[in-house]
């Protein structure tokens, strides 16, 4: 099958990604969620997918082992996949057909283009970035981040954005450094935030609890790209944002509880919690106890 005859998808747009499939997804990010990087979420029962051609480009995660085939000049080639294989598909590049022979769970990761590289800077020229397909790679770290955000979604999709997206960020510069046809050579920094942008990134933390923040809207405030500002956030501050983020959350909703006229609905609002089920269950990891039992204490 050649290019023109490869079915498009787009994961902009789910139902492109469900006409391929015989059973429908289980668990998908709004397209909203996280700017340029989508997750899906699908479990089927040996089927066949045709040739794609991607606007994204996509990687492949299975939770368990497998066997699949794949349908090379016109030739099936049969693959085992180990429980840290995972496949790599360049948007705009026609992946082979493939069959799957068993009951098998699939996470299928999609990033835009941009989103590679406006995750690590925004200087870098896209049409000198390709990145390299890849049927069958050997890749722990990339299995266990695809699993910790199906982990996450799972909990809240709602409440998800900042480590999602947190996560895609690392997935996007693992991407370029290790399966990209260019050496992408990033920049090494020891010494953390600047005294000055520390203070203003805290500051819009603390000042924007209720809000849905992200890893974006952040690196802006510091005009750093979302990799270098994690790094050096983490540098300073001795964890991740998103970890500070939910810290901060706790500790204002610790503060909060002390005042009866506000329910524990209201409170987990204003720390910027959409979910109270979520809300108790992150409170109760942190501090130990429910929000209720910590009033009550």
């Amino acid at each position: 099958m050649t290019t023109e005859q490869a079915i498009k998808i787009n994961a902009s747009q789910p139902h492109q990604i469900e006409q391929i499939l015989p059973l429908p997804l289980l668990l998908s990010t709004p397209v909203s969620l996280c700017n340029g990087f989508y997750f899906n979420y699908h479990r089927q029962l040996n089927y066949q997918v045709p040739e794609i051609l991607s606007s994204q480009h996509i990687i492949g995660i299975s939770p368990q082992s497998f066997y699949a085939s794949f349908k090379v000049n016109q030739n099936w080639q049969r693959q085992y996949y180990g429980e840290s294989d995972i496949g790599i598909f360049p948007a705009y590049q026609a992946s082979p057909a493939a069959q799957f022979e068993q009951d098998n769970q699939f996470i299928v990761l999609s990033f835009e283009p941009d989103f590679l590289i406006s995750a690590v800077d925004e200087s870098i020229n896209i049409d000198n970035i390709e990145i390299i397909q890849q049927v069958k790679a050997y890749d722990p770290l990339v299995k266990q981040i695809g699993l910790a955000i199906k982990r996450e979604l799972e909990t809240s999709i709602s409440d998800s954005r900042l480590y999602v997206e947190s996560a895609a960020n690392m997935l996007a510069v693992h991407l370029l450094k290790h399966y990209s046809t260019r050496k992408v050579n990033l920049k090494k920094y020891s010494h953390g935030l600047q005294n000055y942008k520390l203070k203003r990134i805290r500051d819009y933390i603390n000042d924007n609890l209720d809000k849905d923040l992200s890893l974006a809207q952040m690196s802006q405030i510091v005009q750093m790209s979302p990799h270098y500002f994690a790094t050096l956030f983490k540098q300073s501050m001795g964890i991740a944002p998103h970890q500070y983020v939910t810290k901060c959350r706790v500790e204002k909703a610790k503060y909060l509880l002390s005042y009866k006229e506000f329910s524990i609905i209201q409170i987990s609002n204003l720390v910027g919690f959409k979910s109270q089920s979520h809300f108790a269950k992150v409170f109760r990891k942190y501090v130990g106890v429910t929000p209720r039992k910590f009033r009550i204490s």
